[in-house]
């Protein structure tokens, strides 16, 4: 491997082929549509979910946090960081996290209000805007760590035709407590923080000075990392791999042009304002958790458990996997999945029809880069992976044999899964155009099948009286009727409610808090006159 000097990291690195031709398209345009398509398939897939029902908490947050913030959205800060000492109880601290997960929610709510829409849709229109920026920042992750020199003054690589449709194939709806369906906007984001960190990480020049000024908001930086939720842990572990192996593999650098790089001196920094943080939360935790039982959703247990589940979670990922998650309970309109299966089989079809158009055009892939890539998302499935399994709930369903169900690690590993086939199938012969083209045409169809997986798997949720319970509530919502014959039917429907969920003291609370905030946001009235709910409120957990 020959050394490669700042004049040639400047430009562009003789490996990496580059089709010189006068005809086509710009770079700029290049780049343009391929940031398009990143964002746009991602949508194609989850499109079947647009009307599912809330679950779970969500059920009550986006009229909860609706109704408390919509007035107010600076409310969001001191209403979090007043929490703190309770959630540190429970075993979780994850103050930026939670100040995210509030402002999707009153984005929602406002977008519901804005456009005449039931809350339950603009939840989903929130979460499928974290979705296509998930695709962008996996793209842009893939080109970052195979890019030599500046990155936007060449055209995309072929990587950039090939991982929009991968990460799309990877957005199934595995389970009510896939990423995709739980919290969506809150870990899809989380996930695009994860490899956003690494992506930026390695656009910084080996040789770039470090002003003074940078160390504070670095140091900042980092200890936002450790403010946010325990996906976004995984950040600076994924970077330091990807700054490492590509510092040595794709730029070639070694003895101290390697090790005091500007990308590691940069890092340094970030783990010096992460780890003080991380390590005293940590402890904190471990003390209340040794005294009293904590939030399952986020306690640790190790043990051998966690090599037991780890395989389960590696794998979890891969789509036809998640696709037998999804589809478990069938579909009682197998014709409409059909059409499903149509449209998005056309959308992306005409996607990858304009992928392939641009083919000619963009950069090959090398083999050094193409295997760092590989690395880097191998790397990114087991640190997610490893996070899945140390979770006790998690142990539990992998000892039962449950794989493909998605979690919140899922997040993670869904796009660095993607990753990680795309980088394969450019080692297996590297810059061969009609390989690419094939890679293009067979994530396009995965993608096809993951959305029609999504459509089956909404038709089960929403065949539950829950949800649709829960539809009605939603319109209810967006409707708002304050008329005497207005509240009759809201207290029908909080009647319904409290029938089905007659042994869930908690559900029951969280009905009258959520529902009443935003009836009085809303219109000045309660959502219907009731007693006191229960005498305390019941511990919960958060998300």
């Amino acid at each position: 491997m020959h050394f490669v000097t700042a004049s040639v990291l400047e430009a562009e690195a003789p490996r990496v082929a580059m089709r010189l031709v006068v005809e086509g398209p710009p770079v700029g345009a290049l780049w343009r549509r391929a940031l398009l398509r990143a964002a746009v398939a991602p949508l194609v897939v989850l499109a079947p979910l647009v009307a599912m029902a809330p679950t779970a908490d969500h059920r009550f947050n986006i009229y909860w946090h609706g109704g408390l913030f919509r007035d107010d959205p600076l409310r969001i800060v001191p209403h979090t960081l007043d929490s703190l000492p309770s959630y540190l109880r429970m075993g979780n601290f994850r103050p930026l996290g939670r100040m995210l997960e509030k402002l999707l929610d009153l984005f929602a709510y406002v977008l519901g209000d804005v456009l005449g829409i039931p809350a339950n849709i603009g939840f989903r229109l929130v979460s499928f805007a974290a979705a296509a920026l998930l695709g962008v920042v996996a793209m842009l992750l893939a080109e970052s760590v195979v890019a030599r020199g500046r990155m936007f003054r060449r055209p995309p690589s072929t990587l950039a035709a090939v991982v929009p449709f991968a990460v799309a194939g990877g957005l199934v709806a595995a389970g009510r407590a896939s990423p995709v369906v739980l919290f969506a906007g809150l870990y899809l984001t989380s996930a695009a923080l994860v490899l956003a960190v690494p992506a930026m990480l390695c656009r910084i020049h080996p040789q770039r000075p470090i002003r003074l000024w940078w160390i504070l908001p670095l140091i900042v930086a980092g200890a936002a990392l450790a403010s946010f939720n325990e996906v976004a842990y995984l950040a600076l572990p994924l970077a330091t791999v990807a700054v490492l192996a590509r510092g040595r593999w794709v730029l070639a650098l070694t003895g101290r042009r390697f090790w005091f790089a500007a990308p590691m001196r940069v890092l340094g920094l970030l783990w010096l304002g992460f780890l003080p943080v991380f390590l005293a939360v940590r402890m904190v935790i471990n003390h209340y958790c040794s005294i009293q039982a904590c939030y399952s959703g986020s306690d640790v247990s190790a043990g051998p458990e966690v090599f037991a589940a780890l395989p389960s979670r590696a794998l979890g990922w891969f789509p036809p996997l998640m696709w037998q998650s999804a589809t478990a309970g069938g579909s009682h309109q197998p014709w409409f999945s059909g059409v499903v299966l149509v449209v998005a089989a056309v959308t992306l079809l005409v996607l990858a029809v304009l992928a392939l158009r641009d083919l000619g055009r963009l950069s090959a892939v090398d083999r050094p880069a193409g295997a760092v890539l590989l690395a880097v998302a191998a790397v990114a499935v087991l640190l997610g992976a490893t996070m899945g399994a140390l979770n006790s709930e998690i142990q539990r369903a992998a000892a039962a044999g449950n794989w493909g169900f998605g979690w919140r690690d899922s997040a993670v590993t869904m796009p660095a899964g993607a990753l990680l086939l795309a980088a394969l199938g450019h080692l297996i012969r590297p810059g061969r155009r009609a390989l690419i083209a094939g890679l293009v045409l067979l994530f396009a169809a995965m993608a096809t099948v993951s959305a029609t997986a999504n459509k089956r798997f909404r038709d089960e949720v929403m065949d539950t009286p829950a949800a649709r319970l829960d539809d009605r509530l939603a319109q209810a919502m967006a409707d708002f009727d304050p008329t005497p014959a207005g509240q009759d039917r809201r207290c029908a429907l909080r009647a319904e409610f409290f029938t089905l969920f007659a042994d869930v003291p908690f559900s029951q609370y969280r009905f009258d808090q959520s529902f009443d905030v935003a009836a009085q946001q809303e219109a000045g009235v309660p959502f219907c006159p009731h007693g006191p709910t229960s005498a305390t409120k019941p511990a919960s957990g958060g998300n």
